[in-house]
């Protein structure tokens, strides 16, 4: 998937996986509490990758406003929480569990539709492609060592929720 290293690509394309990932969680035929797996895995991993790498960098830039940063990091904190109450369903697909992956679904596309809107577009037009580069590397090292360690599991996510 990633050929890129450009920041900003490499952020779309974990949008574009987790949509995949909703429409799996949505089907009655998937295998919904792996495709659960990997969403919560992948979101927090994304997130802390971007407050770690992406947001602090973007902040030095006077085209950029800082306080969309800021909003993206509190509207990760609400994805969180969205994705802590579904994780805490016991049972997969049912009413409950629809009613809360809807929910999650609403706060994470509100969120990657404003990040795109507004942190993405500004970092396209403002920062240089070899910044990008960079901060699309940093980005994916400090994912993928997130990754490893089950970020999305329920016992992290309420570390993360509580703290």
């Amino acid at each position: 998937m990633a050929e890129t290293r450009d920041v900003v690509e490499l952020i779309l394309q974990d949008h574009r996986r987790m949509e995949d990932l909703f429409r799996l969680m949505r089907s009655v035929e998937a295998d919904r509490a792996a495709a659960l797996k990997e969403f919560a895995d992948l979101l927090v991993a994304h997130a802390l990758a971007e407050e770690a790498e992406v947001y602090p960098a973007l902040k030095r830039y006077r085209n950029i406003d800082d306080e969309e940063v800021e909003h993206g990091e509190h509207e990760h904190e609400e994805g969180n929480q969205a994705l802590l109450s579904l994780l805490e369903v016991d049972q997969v697909g049912s009413e409950e569990w629809d009613s809360k992956l809807e929910e999650l679904v609403e706060t994470i596309t509100h969120h990657a539709d404003e990040e795109e809107r507004t942190i993405l577009n500004g970092a396209r037009e403002n920062v240089a492609m070899k910044r990008r580069e960079e901060l699309g590397a940093a980005f994916l090292a400090d994912r993928e060592r997130h990754l490893k360690e089950e970020p999305g599991s329920i016992e992290n996510l309420r570390r993360i929720v509580g703290s």
